[in-house]
C-alpha cells in the first residue's frame, strides 16, 4: 500500500476516478441493450443519437478503445437500419 501522502491522494483518486468511470460505462452498455431490445424503428431512431453520444464520450475519455466504438456506432446504426 501506499506510504507517502501524495501516494495516498494519488490512490484515493484513482479509486473515485474508477468508480466515476465504471457508472458510465455500465451506464452505455444498458443503454445499449436497451436499443437491441426495441422493436419499432422510430423509436429505435430516436434513442440511437443519445446511445452514440454515451459511445462517443466513453471513447472520448479513453473508458472504451476508438475502434471498439466505432465498431459498436456501426453495427447499432446497421440494427436501427434494418428494423
Amino acid at each position: 500500500m501506499a506510504n507517502h501522502k501524495s501516494a495516498k491522494k494519488r490512490a484515493r483518486q484513482d479509486e473515485k476516478k474508477r468508480l466515476h468511470n465504471r457508472y458510465y460505462k455500465k451506464t452505455a452498455r444498458t443503454a445499449i441493450k436497451k436499443l437491441r431490445d426495441l422493436t419499432d424503428k422510430a423509436e429505435a431512431q430516436k434513442f440511437l443519437p443519445k446511445v452514440v453520444s454515451m459511445i462517443d464520450r466513453l471513447a472520448k475519455s479513453n473508458n472504451i478503445h476508438s475502434n471498439k466504438a466505432s465498431n459498436l456506432k456501426g453495427k447499432l446504426m446497421r440494427f436501427v437500419n434494418g428494423l
